[in-house]
């Protein structure tokens, strides 16, 4: 697309919606403009292209599309079931998958439609075939008891949350945590590394159905062959939760043991982050899976959204070109770059740096809470987010650490050199805070704010965001 395509598509699209309602024209203007002036290291956010985003806006949004390719519920779902497959095919070459499942909304979604895919396979299908019947319609009522009961009495091992894991691997306030018996394998306290040992250790105490691997606030590699080892040990399905780091592995910075397509019985994702796609979800898998995780709809989800397959479709084909395996190695480059100032300028950052796209700030060093550091950053033109580091004192709320990310800024074009002034940026916002009366509560002198905020605006200056996107 040329850029003045561009910026004719998207400035039409905008006179089209405020004919409507005006107020929704302008809060999608001020976000753009919002975007462009600030920093933006929130380690789960990325910047779609045009074609991704262009994807979504169109009439896929209206139709009903339950089922799979071939087998919708609803007629007149050719053109459906074109982008739902060549988003799978784009999936399963990308990741060397052999199969792919691209309806999840989300990673939650993603997330479920693993979850009860294992469940079926290894409760399930069991039962049925104990009580000799075809599908759960045909149990008697005390079979149909006696499942549910064995469905809800299993159990899953998953990383603990203040050591990086995500609430959706089995915490108490997620509906995993509800679905299942939980428990939690953390980080060695004096490295913040795994401790695969460990991790056996616990494995074999637990016995669980489900070991989860992955994280949303670990600055390190996993190996995915040693996980694998220790699930089969114990008789576990091993799944994969690569939301943050797909881009990674679709990059091909993160291969052999380091790469859990290989390793996992079954992957999740989300599309956006470090795959830099819309937002939504993905489920990847083996042929021993693969039916069960086809019937996410109706087990899980509702109709899929063939938009944002569309969507999805579009930014994996992205993912396929050889400049985006460039621009993963950047954003680990960027990451350990910006990690390198932090550190040198005296911030102290858990596991003491990173080997992905994500870094976290421990800002107890500051004297701050997470909270007070992520708002001071904030106004000063620095969007990041707090989060819990290992054994947080503060909880999940208030949290000591601040997680900040590089894959949106490396989309923009910046590299270390930028990275470095970065870290200076945020030192000096950080450094200058001072905690107030409560855990939320700080002081930062506003004039600082606004210098700091002028700085991050000239630093994205030579780095336009959608350069050709003039909305007047």
């Amino acid at each position: 697309m040329s850029l003045n395509a561009e910026s004719t598509a998207f400035r039409s699209a905008l006179e089209v919606i405020r004919a409507v309602e005006p107020r929704v024209a302008d809060a999608i203007g001020a976000e753009l403009a919002d975007q462009r002036e600030s920093l933006k290291l929130i380690a789960s956010e990325n910047y779609a292209s045009p074609a991704t985003l262009l994807a979504m806006g169109n009439w896929f949004s209206d139709k009903y599309a339950e089922g799979t390719v071939g087998r919708r519920f609803y007629a007149g779902c050719q053109n459906v079931d074109t982008v739902e497959a060549l988003a799978a095919e784009h999936a399963r070459e990308l990741f060397g998958a052999t199969h792919a499942y691209v309806q999840p909304h989300s990673g939650i979604d993603a997330n479920l439609v693993a979850f009860w895919a294992i469940l079926a396979d290894r409760v399930e299908s069991p039962a049925l075939k104990k009580a000799q019947a075809r599908q759960v319609n045909d149990l008697t009522e005390a079979d149909w008891f006696a499942l549910r009961r064995e469905l809800g009495d299993q159990r899953m091992l998953g990383m603990s949350l203040d050591a990086g894991g995500h609430l959706t691997h089995g915490f108490r306030p997620n509906i995993s945590g509800k679905m299942f018996d939980q428990r939690s394998y953390g980080t060695d306290p004096a490295t913040g590394l795994i401790d695969y040992d460990k991790v056996a250790e616990a494995a074999r105490e637990f016995t669980p159905l489900i070991l989860v691997a992955g994280y949303s606030a670990y600055p390190r590699k996993v190996n995915f062959r040693i996980m694998r080892e220790i699930a089969d040990s114990v008789g576990a399905t091993f799944m994969v939760d690569m939301a943050h780091f797909a881009g990674l592995v679709a990059g091909k910075v993160f291969t052999g043991d380091f790469d859990p397509v290989p390793h996992a019985h079954i992957v999740t994702t989300t599309t956006h982050k470090s795959l830099r796609g819309p937002r939504g979800g993905m489920v990847l898998c083996g042929p021993e899976l693969a039916d069960q995780v086809d019937r996410g709809c109706p087990m899980v989800l509702g109709g899929p959204l063939p938009h944002v397959m569309a969507a999805k479709a579009v930014a994996l084909a992205e993912a396929r070109r050889p400049d985006f395996a460039d621009y993963a190695q950047r954003i680990v480059d960027n990451a350990q770059a910006l990690a390198d100032g932090l550190t040198r300028r005296g911030a102290k950052l858990v596991t003491g740096g990173t080997d992905n796209h994500l870094v976290l700030i421990d800002v107890s060093g500051y004297g701050l809470t997470g909270r007070q550091a992520e708002q001071a950053l904030l106004d000063s033109g620095i969007v990041t987010n707090r989060n819990a580091v290992p054994q947080d004192p503060n909880g999940a709320w208030y949290t000591s650490g601040v997680r900040i990310g590089t894959p949106a800024l490396t989309t923009r074009g910046l590299g270390t050199a930028e990275m470095d002034a970065t870290a200076e940026l945020i030192h000096t916002v950080l450094s200058q805070t001072t905690p107030g009366a409560s855990k939320a509560k700080y002081v930062l002198d506003p004039a600082l704010a606004e210098q700091v905020s002028k700085q991050a605006s000239d630093l994205l200056t030579p780095f336009p965001l959608y350069p050709a996107v003039d909305l007047g």
